[in-house]
């Protein structure tokens, strides 16, 4: 299967370009992967529009490629229908753990797929796995 026959593929390709230090520092692939109508809730609580996240992520934590990364674990998606994919995974992140949700939606062929939504919830560190 390729990225257009595999949803679930593409959105986890792009969650995890998401994590890539290089990445997150570059503007432009950080407006080719967030949904100009994204949103999230990160784990501090904060919400972020996709203005702030354009703006911002180059200087959030994981962006530095000396700097700690995103340790990604146990993802798993599911199609909820034409062009639009929910995943589901865990991260370790500086010796934090965090359970994150992330929807994409493809919109049309030429723009492909996109993060919409994003939320991370922390697990305290006392918490069974």
């Amino acid at each position: 299967m390729n990225r257009r026959t595999d949803p679930v593929k593409a959105a986890t390709e792009g969650e995890l370009r998401l994590m890539d230090p290089a990445v997150r520092s570059s503007r432009t692939e950080v407006v080719r992967l967030l949904d100009p109508e994204f949103t999230e809730v990160g784990a501090s609580g904060r919400r972020y529009t996709y203005a702030e996240m354009v703006a911002e992520l180059h200087d959030h934590p994981g962006s530095s490629a000396g700097g700690p990364l995103y340790e990604p674990s146990r993802i798993t998606g599911v199609l909820l229908g034409p062009g639009l994919v929910h995943l589901t995974y865990e991260t370790v992140f500086d010796g934090h753990r965090a359970l994150r949700s992330s929807l994409w939606r493809r919109r049309d062929e030429e723009t492909g797929w996109r993060m919409y939504y994003h939320q991370a919830t922390p697990v305290p560190p006392d918490a069974g796995r």
